[in-house]
C-alpha cells in the first residue's frame, strides 16, 4: 500500500504541468492619487505613489520596490531599483508583461503584451506575443494612445533611497490590456553594470535580459474587483440618471391618477 501510494505521488507529480507556485500575486488597488504622479520616471514628490499596492523583490544586493495601482483607463507600475546605483543610460531596462487572459501558456500569443523603458529615454516600447511555437516570440506594435515608459534616476525625493539609482515609470491603457480582475504578471530589470536580470516572481532566473515563458509568470490580481469595473464617477452618472427616470416615472403616474 505504500509503495502504491509513493508510485502514485510520483506519477502526479510527473504530469502535472510546472507552473509557478511560489510567487504570492500581487495585490493591485484602485487609487484616486495617480493623477498626481509627475510621469519622469522617478519618484519627484511626496504624494505620488504613496497610495498604491507595495511588493518587493529581495536580491543578494538588495530590494527592489514595486509600486502598482490602476485608476480611470490605466494600470500604473513604478520600479524604484535602489540597488542599481551604476547608471548605464541607454542600457540599463526594465519591462513589464500582463497575460490578458491568464491562459499560462508555454508560449506567448496575441493577448500577453510587454512593455519595455530604458533608462534616459522617454518613450517605452510596446511588444505583443504571436502564436507561433518559438521561445521569446514577441514583436514590436505600435505604442497605442495614452501609454508611458520612462526610465530616470531617482534620487532626493524618493521614498526608499535618497542616492541616486535607477527607477522607471509605467502608465499602461487597459483599452490595450483589458479590463480585468486577474492577470498573469512579470516584472523584469536588467542591470547592464552586473550583466544581471532581476525577476518577478524571483524563482525566474534568466542569464540575460529575455521575456520567460507565459507558464513561469505570476499573478496580479484586484481583489475587489474594481478593476474591471466602470470608474466611480462614471457609475454616479448611471445612478443620476435612473433616478430620474423613476422619479419622472412616479410623477407621471401621480398626474394620471389626479
Amino acid at each position: 500500500m505504500v509503495k502504491s501510494s509513493i508510485l502514485f505521488t510520483i506519477i502526479i507529480i510527473i504530469i502535472t504541468p510546472i507552473t509557478n507556485v511560489f510567487a504570492e500575486p500581487i495585490m493591485i488597488t484602485i487609487s484616486p492619487d495617480m493623477d498626481h504622479v509627475t510621469f519622469d520616471g522617478i519618484w519627484t514628490h511626496a504624494r505620488e505613489w504613496k497610495q498604491s499596492s507595495l511588493n518587493s523583490i529581495t536580491t543578494d544586493q538588495g530590494i527592489i520596490y514595486l509600486r502598482t495601482a490602476h485608476q480611470g483607463n490605466f494600470v500604473y507600475v513604478f520600479l524604484d531599483i535602489i540597488l542599481d546605483t551604476h547608471l548605464d543610460k541607454g542600457s540599463d531596462k526594465s519591462v513589464i508583461c500582463f497575460d490578458t487572459e491568464n491562459d499560462k501558456n508555454e508560449f506567448a500569443d496575441s493577448n500577453d503584451y510587454c512593455f519595455i523603458a530604458i533608462l534616459g529615454e522617454n518613450v517605452g516600447s510596446t511588444l505583443q506575443g504571436e502564436s507561433s511555437l518559438v521561445a521569446n516570440n514577441f514583436q514590436n506594435i505600435p505604442n497605442v494612445e495614452g501609454f508611458i515608459g520612462i526610465g530616470a534616476i531617482s534620487d532626493e525625493n524618493d521614498r526608499y533611497s535618497t542616492i541616486p539609482h535607477a527607477s522607471y515609470e509605467f502608465r499602461i491603457p487597459t483599452d490595450l490590456i483589458g479590463r480585468s480582475d486577474n492577470y498573469g504578471y512579470y516584472v523584469g530589470i536588467y542591470d547592464d553594470f552586473t550583466n544581471t536580470t532581476y525577476s518577478w516572481p524571483s524563482e525566474i532566473v534568466l542569464d540575460k535580459f529575455k521575456i520567460p515563458s507565459p507558464k513561469l509568470w505570476g499573478e496580479i490580481i484586484s481583489p475587489d474587483k474594481s478593476l474591471p469595473e466602470f470608474d466611480l464617477p462614471f457609475l454616479a452618472l448611471i445612478s443620476s440618471l435612473v433616478m430620474i427616470i423613476v422619479i419622472t416615472r412616479i410623477k407621471n403616474k401621480v398626474k394620471l391618477k389626479a
